[in-house]
């Protein structure tokens, strides 16, 4: 019998296999809460580009402390900014 894994985890070795990257290193919940925060105190369509920030900044070979601390940081970061934002960037693409 199969071990079926939730979408976002199979998700994440899947992409983690294609790009070779060692799904281990992905730490989803210190992630998603990450990418919670910007998306909700500086706005929705920072959070994809501040994951992948955080992921340059740590590089292939961070440790998964490394990875933690970048996204407690980015998070950190952002709820400082004190906005309450839920837009998903419209605003911005209309001006």
């Amino acid at each position: 019998m199969s071990r079926e894994l939730p979408p976002i985890q199979d998700w994440v070795e899947t992409l983690s296999a294609e790009l070779g990257v060692d799904p281990t290193l992905v730490d989803l919940r210190a992630l998603l809460d990450m990418t919670r925060d910007v998306a909700h105190h500086v706005d929705r369509p920072a959070a994809p580009v501040s994951a992948f920030i955080v992921g340059l900044a740590v590089g292939a070979g961070a440790s998964p402390e490394q990875v933690r601390a970048a996204c407690a940081r980015t998070a950190e970061l952002a709820i400082a900014r004190g906005g309450d934002h839920h837009s998903d960037g419209a605003a911005e693409r209309n001006r």
